[in-house]
């Protein structure tokens, strides 16, 4: 992760002031990519706590298709949706979208129900018709050299109707000598609290297709736009970059053959062994 910190440095050293959507006002580069070999460890941010059971419980409600904010909170406490009413106690980093942005679409927002329209999960899964992840698979699978292994959530013709429209746009992957890698877009990042959640998901992705595959996950590039240090975030990034890396754990994931055993599992299920970080810092999220 050295070359993540190397780039909050330098958007810290760099970046141009900026207004932004949330009126928190940033610290904005443009145009950056880094690089993961995941042969050498799993990409986990280790000079911070990652939230490992948030990024696992939302790729699985993405792989999954769903709009609704209450069943990622199902899958991230392993709770019956019954059982979900206790509201601050049950939160999702996908509450406040449902709250603010959902309740302004007009969506439904209850203690047991909070839709989000037609975000990533849904565009993964439904995009017109299209499962776009099971497709992906089969093309994959039986055109390993093909160049359209492409997974995106940016579905112009919806993107009015989305709480939150993607900021990791797209994701591409390759397939070389028994191995696989991906390399996904990013228009939007926020490089202190959103990113490294945003690198351990889509590796964990990467990893899962390998799984499916058969493949070793070996490469993930991961490209930006707009990179972007919220003015809210600037002490915590200093206090970040003053820490020492410490080495990358390794993902242990469940016997996954196949898209479909995905549901089998539990969060629980895939694992991180030898997750050694420094302690949390918390930021406020602008949404």
């Amino acid at each position: 992760m050295k070359a993540y910190l190397e780039l909050l440095e330098h958007i810290l050293e760099n970046g141009e002031k900026k207004e932004d959507r949330t009126g928190t006002g940033t610290l904005s580069s443009f145009g950056h990519q880094l690089s993961f070999n995941l042969e050498e460890g799993f990409p986990a941010v280790t000079t911070k706590s990652l939230a490992w059971k948030g990024v696992v419980s939302e790729l699985l409600w993405f792989l999954e298709g769903s709009d609704d904010e209450r069943r990622l909170a199902e899958i991230r406490f392993n709770k019956d949706r019954s059982e979900l009413t206790d509201l601050e106690k049950y939160s999702t980093i996908w509450t406040d979208n449902a709250d603010n942005q959902g309740r302004d679409l007009g969506y439904e927002n209850t203690d047991l129900r909070k839709k989000l329209g037609p975000i990533y999960g849904v565009q993964w899964r439904d995009w017109n018709g299209v499962d776009q992840v099971k497709d992906l698979l089969e093309n994959l699978k039986n055109n390993p050299d093909g160049r359209r292994h492409i997974l995106s959530a940016w579905n112009v013709s919806e993107l009015d109707k989305m709480a939150l429209p993607p900021c990791h746009v797209m994701s591409q992957y390759y397939i070389s000598a028994g191995t696989i890698s991906c390399h996904m877009y990013q228009r939007s990042a926020d490089m202190f609290l959103g990113v490294p959640f945003n690198i351990a998901s889509y590796a964990l992705l990467l990893s899962i297709f390998g799984k499916i595959l058969n493949l070793k996950p070996k490469k993930f590039v991961h490209s930006f736009g707009d990179a972007h240090i919220y003015l809210n975030s600037v002490d915590q990034v200093k206090e970040q970059l003053s820490r020492t890396p410490k080495k990358p754990p390794q993902l242990n994931l469940p016997d996954i053959e196949n898209l479909d055993d995905i549901n089998k599992y539990s969060i629980d299920d895939f694992k991180l062994e030898g997750y050694e970080h420094h302690p949390p810092i918390k930021a406020k999220m602008a949404i």
